[in-house]
């Protein structure tokens, strides 16, 4: 391989470029308006994990639910959606109108394989779940601490312990 010789004039290029996460900018407008948050890029990370470990979470479950029902598909009458969940859901709906974070999950929702296939309805609910469960995890933050505005590794550890006792 050949060594380049590089004068100070020359342009000095990124020999690691910055990998932009998807969907940044609705993410972090997201939780501005659902709970006065500011969101960086490691939070950014520990939300996409949170949405893939409980939508991976919802599948499973519904998997069991389907079996043990002696279906061939995943219907979404096997999600197992509280109600609480399902009013997070609706709420999430009437605030992305202006953000179009649901575009964004709709790319990014994982459906990890698992013995039975997906109906179409459910493969089509998976990001407006999705929203709920990010609408209901903004809103633990302010449960967690009213006054917090850019939410601390420890908060994030114990909104993820609050949402594994409840789903």
């Amino acid at each position: 391989m050949q060594s380049q010789q590089l004068s100070p004039l020359q342009p000095v290029h990124n020999l690691k470029p910055y990998k932009r996460m998807e969907g940044t900018h609705q993410i972090e407008r997201f939780f501005r308006v659902a709970a006065s948050l500011d969101v960086d890029k490691e939070d950014l990370r520990r939300y996409y994990n949170f949405i893939d470990q409980k939508v991976a979470d919802l599948l499973l479950i519904a998997q069991h639910k389907a079996k043990a029902n002696d279906r061939i598909t995943v219907e979404t009458r096997d999600l197992p959606i509280t109600k609480g969940l399902q009013e997070s859901i609706h709420q999430f709906e009437k605030l992305d109108l202006d953000i179009g974070l649901e575009r964004i999950l709709d790319r990014k929702v994982p459906e990890p394989p698992f013995d039975l296939p997906y109906s179409d309805e459910v493969v089509a609910r998976l990001p407006i779940i999705a929203g709920g469960l990010s609408l209901a995890l903004a809103r633990t933050f302010k449960i967690i601490d009213p006054q917090t505005r850019h939410p601390a590794t420890e908060q994030w550890e114990r909104a993820f312990q609050i949402f594994d006792l409840l789903l």
